[in-house]
């Protein structure tokens, strides 16, 4: 088992601004600029991950700059002109494609996954279309915006839910990440608090059965030969895998790798890279799956801005692949760069 050690630098205040950074316009290592913050629910998160990634790419010789998606980063782009971008904006702007398509349109190349794929991702619904396409598992559910619930009635429309998937059950935002809005139901009685909860933060619920089974997450680094799963992490949290459990220390045990047979860990990691590719990722990817008691892995879902936090899924995955993160990350860059020329 491992436990996530905490960065030594203190994190942001919650809310507080990055601080603009100097910029030696003389360099001779390639200058990357990491965009962390936004104002999505996830704002926090975003600012420790880019901190811990910028203090990474530094120590192996880059010039980093961190700045926030605020009115002034066109023009800083465009002052600075950096060799590439490392978008770690998580929730809205950062995982939707937008801010990767006015990167694309600055001509500014970028670590990451495209603006089209990105979208496709960022959509809970829609991401799952296409994991079932590809013949991979992910749990039976349906998408139910909250206007259904005011035009039909919201008790017809629950017992309907609850005729249809059964319980245990799963509500969530078809948009978002971390946990936030995410109940499992297991009586009736809580449907209609989590319906209310997911609908503050989206329009649109995806409700799905809940699979029992050893939760994962499997994160896929792009090499020389492709896309390649780096060692699955076990995820065991009693009271479940909430933003809490995600982000405060103690809340949950992890296992990296996880306590998984040779065969199930090929399997999960080939579930990973297929979602890699099917979704038509770049760079960088992790997958959230449950393996059940008869072998399936069901993809819960996709992310294509993985969290870099001291409690993080992908930094505890690279440590147990024996990779050094710093040189993860530089080689990260590296192949973005390349891409670019």
């Amino acid at each position: 088992m491992t436990s996530p050690t905490p960065v030594p630098t203190e994190p942001a205040a919650p809310g507080a601004p990055l601080a603009p950074e100097p910029h030696d316009a003389g360099r001779r290592s390639p200058l990357v600029v990491v965009l962390a913050g936004g104002l999505s629910h996830e704002r926090d998160v975003s600012l420790r991950s880019g901190r811990r990634v910028a203090e990474a790419l530094r120590a192996t010789g880059l010039e980093v700059l961190l700045h926030d998606v605020d009115a002034d980063l066109l023009s800083f782009l465009r002052t600075t002109r950096p060799d590439v971008v490392w978008p770690l904006l998580h929730g809205a702007s950062g995982e939707d494609g937008s801010v990767r398509d006015v990167l694309d349109m600055a001509g500014l190349p970028y670590v990451g996954t495209g603006p089209r794929a990105s979208r496709v991702v960022w959509n809970k619904p829609i991401s799952k279309a296409a994991l079932l396409d590809a013949g991979l598992a992910t749990p039976d559910y349906v998408t139910l915006p909250q206007s259904l619930f005011r035009d039909l009635g919201a008790r017809p429309v629950l017992d309907t839910i609850l005729r249809r998937i059964g319980l245990p059950l799963v509500v969530k935002p078809t948009e978002g990440g971390s946990a936030l809005g995410v109940t499992v139901v297991t009586r009736a009685e809580d449907l209609p608090r989590a319906m209310v909860e997911c609908f503050a933060y989206g329009e649109t619920a995806l409700v799905e059965r809940a699979i029992d089974g050893v939760e994962l997450a499997v994160s896929v680094i792009e090499g020389a030969d492709g896309p390649e799963a780096l060692p699955a992490v076990e995820i065991v949290a009693d009271g479940g895998y909430d933003y809490a459990a995600r982000y405060v220390a103690g809340e949950t045990e992890f296992f990296a790798p996880a306590r998984l047979t040779p065969e199930q860990a090929e399997l999960v990691s080939d579930v990973a890279v297929r979602a890699h590719r099917a979704l038509h990722l770049r760079h960088i990817s992790r997958t959230d799956m449950i393996l059940d008691r008869s072998g399936t892995a069901h993809v819960l879902e996709v992310n294509v801005a993985p969290g870099m936090t001291e409690m993080s899924l992908l930094p505890q995955a690279v440590a147990a692949s024996g990779h050094e993160l710093s040189a993860l990350y530089r080689a990260i860059v590296d192949r973005a760069l390349v891409a670019a020329r």
